[in-house]
């Protein structure tokens, strides 16, 4: 699958400027140049001298920035065996949903909803799937549009949210809750910031270890601390970054990356060469 990514160097300026409480006249002010000047490399201009100052008084890393300001990166496609990504249409955006699967009980877990419950589930049906659990990362209307349908589709599995953020015939759990389904295991991660009860959870049992990290952080960026900025950097730093660098992430916008990949990419994360 082709998935663009979701921000670039405007979107990653914009989010650090709202997450740090600093506007245009500020931040203009502070570079000695025009209000109109910030203005345009919020809309998507390219002054490299400009990005490079923002991105300092950011905490940003410059380069890394830069790098999205030429569209010069995109992580590799990634593909993995029982794991499928579908990136579902709601409103002007995109959105993910992933289903990973044991191959032998072909028992399944979906993580997200999206807006569209169809081509879930007839991926499901024609797989000869048997949906166990629903995960959900957290409850922006985008991740849990179709919610009801998926759940009636699907034989009304039971569904997982995290307690901050309960919803009606969903089961509340915060960090710590493990589940298990046959060769596969789960363990739920508290990353919030973007999201009161945002959830990662770390899944092991595929070749490779993954992570179904939200909207907490995305390709070469991240979902933005509607919440709690500081709060967003630091469970990532500490929850995500922190897990192997092989470690595929599987966020709720955009293409699928890994941990390594972030840390050469990903302009939030300065600490990392």
């Amino acid at each position: 699958m082709n998935v663009g990514l979701e921000d670039f160097h405007e979107d990653i300026l914009g989010k650090a400027m709202r997450g740090l409480g600093i506007g245009k006249n500020e931040m203009a002010s502070r570079l000695h140049c025009e209000k109109s000047e910030v203005e345009d490399i919020l809309y998507g201009g390219v002054d490299e001298l400009l990005i490079t100052a923002m991105a300092k008084e950011l905490d940003l890393d410059a380069e890394k920035l830069l790098r999205s300001s030429k569209k010069e990166w995109c992580p590799a496609p990634l593909s993995i065996n029982c794991l499928k990504q579908f990136n579902l249409p709601f409103g002007d955006m995109l959105v993910n949903v992933f289903v990973a699967w044991d191959k032998n009980s072909r028992n399944a877990w979906i993580f997200d909803t999206g807006p569209i419950a169809d081509p879930i589930l007839t991926f499901i049906q024609d797989q000869e799937l048997s949906v166990d659990a629903i995960f959900l990362t957290h409850t922006h209307r985008d991740h849990i549009a179709c919610l009801e349908k998926l759940m009636a589709g699907s034989g009304n599995p039971s569904v997982y949210v995290h307690e901050l953020e309960p919803l009606d015939r969903c089961t509340s759990i915060m960090e710590g809750f493990s589940y298990t389904c046959g060769t596969l295991s789960l363990s739920a991660l508290h990353t919030h910031g973007h999201a009161v009860g945002g959830m990662t959870y770390v899944i092991d049992g595929f070749e490779r270890p993954i992570a179904i990290v939200g909207d907490a952080i995305f390709a070469g960026s991240m979902g933005g601390g509607m919440i709690s900025y500081e709060d967003a950097l630091r469970t990532n730093r500490d929850k995500i970054m922190t897990l192997s660098d092989d470690t595929i992430l599987c966020p709720g916008h955009g293409p699928m990356t890994t941990v390594g990949e972030e840390k050469r990419n990903n302009p939030f994360f300065p600490e990392f060469p």
